[in-house]
Formats: C-alpha cells, sequence, structure tokens
C-alpha cells in the first residue's frame, strides 16, 4: 500500500480556522470533502518549509508556521497518510484574501463550528482535537 506523508496548515485568524474544499477529482472518498491545506514536503525541506512554500503555491497565502500541533495517520483503501498539522496564522492581520488554486471552496469557522462540514477522513481526529480545546 502506498505511504504518503504531509504537512497541512491550520490557519487562524480572528478566532477562526480557514477550511477548504477538495474538487471533485481523486477518490471518490476524499472528492468534494473539506480539509486543511498543504502538501508533500520536498527533499531537503523541512516540514515548516515545506507548508510555507505549499500555502504560497496553492494559495498565494503568506503565513507564519507556528508550533506543531498533531501528527494523525489514516489508512483509506488505496493509500496510507501521515499528516502533520501546524498551527499558522497570516502575516497580514485580519481575514486575508488569497487565490484558490487546488480548492473549489473555502470558509473560515470558529472551532467549535468545524463539526458542520464533511471533513476527509484524515482529518477528523483533528477536527476532535481542536474542539476539546
Amino acid at each position: 500500500m502506498k505511504q504518503i506523508s504531509v504537512v497541512a496548515a491550520v490557519i487562524e485568524c480572528d478566532g477562526k480556522i480557514l477550511c477548504m474544499q477538495r474538487g471533485n477529482k481523486g477518490h471518490h472518498y476524499t472528492a468534494l470533502h473539506w480539509e486543511f491545506p498543504g502538501g508533500k514536503i520536498e527533499p531537503g525541506e523541512s516540514p515548516q518549509q515545506a507548508l510555507h512554500r505549499e500555502i504560497l503555491e496553492e494559495m498565494n497565502l503568506d503565513i507564519i508556521v507556528g508550533e506543531h500541533i498533531a501528527t494523525i495517520s489514516h489508512t483509506y483503501p488505496d493509500f496510507h497518510i501521515t499528516l502533520h498539522f501546524y498551527r499558522c496564522r497570516p502575516t497580514t492581520p485580519g481575514i486575508p484574501s488569497f487565490t484558490r488554486r487546488e480548492h473549489i471552496d473555502h470558509c473560515w469557522l470558529a472551532p467549535a463550528q468545524l463539526h458542520s462540514l464533511d471533513w476527509c477522513a484524515a482529518d477528523y481526529p483533528l477536527i476532535q482535537l481542536l474542539q476539546s480545546k
């Protein structure tokens, strides 16, 4: 089974968290579901560098990568994924504007509202963790 390791940004601003909706491509069990943005670590990059690069590439959004929140592993039918989640914030104050290059929708939600979205299964344990704090 294919193994994937990625970094993901929990971007917080004004008490809300950025949620991104995947497009209708790829696996049926992740298509159109919600996730935290991020991607793969390239050779020679730290997880923090990779996350900063991925958010710039996918969203044209400059962020400050903060503390590691959690590492969560999940097995989907076709692959196993390990997600390394980091708390992040935009470099400018207020809710930032950005360009969605990889996702079809986004929203900013308070932690208590996160359960209202249909998340990718690998992200659910982090939702529970964020809501317990």
